[in-house]
């Protein structure tokens, strides 16, 4: 699969997680989108999704974007 279409793949994925959680309440949701992408995302595809965001986080909903720089800051220390 080229990159860009890996890309696109997973900003897919990372904003059905995030219109998943932002029925949750409100406190919840940030933390709900990390989590699970922590916990069911394999490690290459959290590397994918961090250089991403690095390049720019284009189509990231909102909230997505702030669970995967939270969950980058907790994995990584950026």
């Amino acid at each position: 699969m080229p990159p860009f279409e890996a890309a696109a793949r997973l900003v897919y994925m990372a904003n059905q997680i995030g219109k998943f959680f932002e029925y949750q309440r409100q406190d919840e949701v940030v933390p709900g989108i990390a989590n699970h992408v922590r916990k069911f995302w394999d490690p290459r595809m959290r590397k994918a999704i961090f250089a991403y965001l690095d390049a720019g986080g284009d189509g990231l909903d909102p909230k997505v974007k702030e669970a995967i720089l939270r969950l980058k800051a907790q994995e990584v220390g950026a």
